[in-house]
């Protein structure tokens, strides 16, 4: 077939990005016997987005809202279900650690939403994590809660596991095809890659760092920053390996960083959500020590609050993340277009949520609406005035 040609094959839902909320929505809606078709410009899983890593952190005590709980919650159970489907283990429980200063908002809210919540947690002192997690070194006025119920996510993994289980409920999906342009024709969805266009009838567009790019008219209030993380070796053995918890660290003036045990002896992993620098998903410099900071900001913190496990650096590696400026995320429908369902600006804490979202979306493109409250994640929160299309949308 020629390049720019029709791909006669017409499909009830295409998936513009197979990365985290990707998959995972193929899978859904694939599971219900609808044609589905996945297009993604790299493999899937790949080193290129923001979800590689080979871990990420599932706390359901949630220092980012406590809006975000119920979410939590339903995630975990989603992803626990996808095990028993599968056979395959995607979830290791070591429970999780959220530390910070004295009227750290992080701490506070983490605290908030699992009072609220009623989930089971614990609030420490500084003298009480430093006696049950030696490796660790904090100021006497600092404070933190546990979450014993949380842990982490293998990401690529879970993202694989649910391709295949998408491939074997019958969506077809797509690799190394870059999506050039997605719009509307009539009642219809079409997306432009650099061989074909393909056409269904909704549309679900999670292209990660892409999304603004694609979904350009809309605006979107997404910033990409390039992010890195570490992996250290600690110079004690086992101080980190053996009932050490994932972490989350909200310093008063060193940073807010996050981290997870020496689970497999492959090292301390640890990232820093705050800082980084600005860029574009195309031009990202994927390079670790291109900055003095890329290593230099990760060893500082563990010099000051983990000493034991600033050793070598086993492994370093560039991601992204897309930051909206409430760091919230952002799922919606179109404003101008309601067979149209995108989700973007996942700011760094989108990943363990991608089972619910991806049933979320799934929901949303066949339903026309979702069960869950999103009311706080949709994208009119930016706007100070509806735009024309958007009012004829909401009927307001």
């Amino acid at each position: 077939m020629k390049t720019g040609g029709w791909k006669m094959v017409h499909y009830d839902v295409m998936i513009v990005g197979g990365g985290t909320m990707g998959s995972a929505a193929a899978y859904f809606l694939s599971e219900q016997k609808l044609k589905v078709l996945v297009i993604d410009q790299f493999t899937i899983p790949n080193d290129r987005g923001s979800h590689h890593g080979h871990t990420r952190m599932l706390r359901l005590a949630n220092g980012n809202g406590g809006r975000y709980v119920p979410l939590g919650i339903e995630a975990l159970q989603l992803w626990r279900e996808l095990e028993q489907e599968t056979g395959k283990s995607l979830y290791k429980q070591t429970g999780a650690l959220t530390v910070g200063f004295p009227g750290s908002e992080f701490v506070t809210e983490t605290i908030e939403s699992a009072v609220k919540f009623q989930m089971n947690h614990e609030v420490l002192s500084a003298a009480q994590i430093m006696e049950r997690w030696p490796g660790i070194s904090i100021p006497e006025d600092y404070y933190g809660c546990y979450d014993p119920e949380a842990g982490f996510l293998f990401s690529e993994e879970a993202i694989r596991t649910y391709k295949e289980q998408a491939i074997f409920y019958g969506a077809t999906v797509l690799e190394n095809e870059k999506v050039l342009e997605v719009n509307t024709v009539g009642d219809y969805c079409q997306v432009s890659t650099e061989k074909v266009v393909y056409q269904a009838d909704k549309l679900i567009v999670t292209a990660g760092a892409w999304a603004k790019e694609l979904l350009k008219p809309l605006d979107l209030p997404i910033q990409v920053i390039r992010k890195t993380i570490g992996w250290f070796k600690p110079n004690e053995e086992h101080i980190y390996s053996e009932d050490f918890p994932v972490f989350v660290f909200d310093t008063k003036n060193d940073g807010h960083y996050y981290g997870f045990p020496d689970f497999d002896g492959s090292g301390v992993k640890l990232g820093r959500m705050d800082l980084g620098y600005e860029t574009k998903a195309d031009t990202l410099d994927r390079e670790f020590g291109t900055y003095e900071d890329d290593e230099g900001d990760l060893r500082r913190f563990l010099e000051i609050y983990m000493p034991s496990a600033a050793g070598q650096l086993l492994d370093g590696k560039v991601s992204m993340f897309s930051n909206t400026p409430d760091h919230d995320f952002i799922i919606d429908f179109h404003p101008e277009h309601s067979n149209i369902v995108f989700a973007a600006g996942f700011s760094g804490h989108g990943f363990k949520f991608a089972s619910v979202i991806g049933s979320m979306l799934a929901e949303m493109i066949v339903e026309g609406k979702t069960s869950r409250d999103i009311s706080f994640l949709r994208l009119k929160r930016f706007k100070t005035e509806l735009s024309d299309c958007q009012k004829r949308y909401s009927g307001s």
